[in-house]
């Protein structure tokens, strides 16, 4: 019979995982359905209400420029300065938002995240045609933008306020904006809806999600909006049918990477004189929202 002591012995020098390795479990195995909608929710909900911490970095530099005046809306979005802040207030957000989703994901790091994510390939949606979806989800943006037009947005004027927050954007387009989103709505979102209310309804209802927090900052530009639910309905669904989030990742990244290659591009262009008018280019980057 062996002893503890056997035990002991025949085990030194082990080491032993401290992250559970299960394939494929999702990040709410072992959850009520409803309690994993709950979690989810309440992780948009917080990814949503960090939107709103670029305006806290700003206060500093309002409260001194400003002493003693009462600055409207407009004057301190027409501020170069006030922009940059909160554009770059959109980085810790983003790392905070991945520190909270990380969490709820892996239960404080007990699963891996790689496993509750679902983050691999999957033989019907590979790298390859990842990236021809991301380029035609752009294609398809560009398209409706130009023929609808539309009212100046948000973002454009952003945009164009300054080189300096044009490069702010460009890199967290591709940085952070597609990773966060993606483990938010695909990863943490629609793996809770789909146990409650089946892959369909949980497809429209993630959707929809998305388009909440873009909605104020693209209005009344309806070619916008309609983009960004295309681009939406298509990463949910190829979620739904290939139960994995990194080919949604990689479509996302290589939307918003184009984009961003034409913000870093649009000098150039413009030297050249084939640059397209600000009023359309800039409409299509989704990916860093509601800032204000």
């Amino acid at each position: 019979m062996n002893t503890p002591e056997d035990f002991n012995s025949s085990h030194e020098g082990a080491t032993f995982p401290t992250t559970i390795e299960v394939p494929d479990e999702g990040p709410f195995a072992g959850l009520s359905p409803l309690l994993g909608l709950t979690l989810a929710f309440v992780t948009w909900a917080a990814s949503v209400l960090l939107l709103f911490l670029p305006q806290l970095f700003a206060l500093p530099y309002i409260i001194t420029h400003y002493r003693g005046q009462n600055p409207t809306v407009e004057v301190l979005l027409a501020d170069k300065t006030v922009i940059v802040i909160l554009v770059a207030g959109i980085l810790p957000a983003h790392l905070i938002t991945l520190a909270i989703a990380w969490a709820v994901v892996t239960r404080f790091g007990k699963i891996a995240i790689k496993n509750a994510l679902r983050w691999s390939w999957d033989n019907r949606v590979g790298l390859a045609k990842s990236v021809l979806l991301g380029v035609s989800l752009f294609a398809a943006s560009w398209l409706i933008v130009l023929a609808f037009g539309g009212k100046e947005t948000e973002l454009e004027r952003i945009i164009n306020s300054s080189r300096t927050a044009a490069l702010l954007i460009a890199f967290m387009a591709v940085a952070t904006a597609p990773l966060v989103e993606e483990i938010i709505y695909r990863g943490i979102l629609f793996p809770a809806w789909e146990r409650l209310t089946g892959s369909v309804t949980a497809v429209v209802i993630v959707t929809l999600m998305f388009a909440i927090p873009h909605i104020p900052q693209y209005w009344p530009n309806f070619a916008v909006i309609f983009s960004i639910m295309i681009l939406s309905a298509a990463l949910t669904i190829v979620r739904a049918r290939t139960g994995r989030l990194l080919p949604c990742y990689v479509i996302h990244l290589v939307f918003n990477g184009v984009q961003a290659v034409l913000i870093l591009a649009d000098p150039f262009l413009r030297g050249l004189g084939h640059s397209p008018e600000p009023t359309t280019a800039p409409a299509i980057l989704h990916s860093v929202l509601g800032f204000f």
